[in-house]
């Protein structure tokens, strides 16, 4: 169902459970009360979270889990082509709209963190460049409740096919 499902095939990974398309998380709101785990992250595509995945976010911030989002913002649907997200949607949109839903910090990732110029995050939203992923998860899984890791990177599939297109 999308680049977040692929880690289920690679080995090493502690990858256990897959939902459909738009439930990413949701079934931790049903297991987290039945388990030591503390705290899960979730993967979320841009264009999921655009048509339906807002909905497990908010399901996760009204049931109170312990659970980082990891919004990738590829800026396409690369699994199936490379086609545009649905609708009109960026960084500051997802981060406003999901801080407006609850949750409880959104930080954001990217390999390139100078392109934000000053104030295009609203509020007390960080921007840390990806060399810093590892200390920005450890924070994360540490905040009681929802959180949102947004993570700003063209998908590498895209990449190559803007690549050979002449468009990147």
């Amino acid at each position: 169902i999308g680049c977040h499902y692929m880690v289920t095939w690679m080995p090493g990974r502690n990858t256990a459970t897959f939902t459909q398309m738009g439930g990413e998380g949701v079934p931790w709101v049903g297991q987290a009360p039945f388990t030591d785990e503390k705290h899960i992250f979730a993967n979320l595509g841009d264009g999921t979270y655009y048509h339906s995945g807002i909905l497990a976010i908010r399901a996760a911030v009204a049931a109170n889990v312990n659970i980082t989002y990891k919004i990738l913002y590829n800026d396409a649907v690369a699994m199936t082509g490379g086609q545009p997200v649905d609708g009109p949607i960026s960084p500051a949109q997802i981060a406003e709209q999901v801080a407006a839903e609850g949750v409880k910090r959104v930080i954001v990732v990217s390999d390139e963190p100078d392109k934000y110029p000053a104030n295009y995050f609203s509020g007390d939203i960080r921007i840390h460049h990806r060399d810093e992923m590892d200390a920005v998860q450890r924070e994360m899984r540490e905040i009681p409740g929802c959180t949102v890791l947004l993570y700003d990177q063209t998908c590498a599939a895209e990449k190559r096919r803007r690549r050979k297109r002449g468009k990147l």
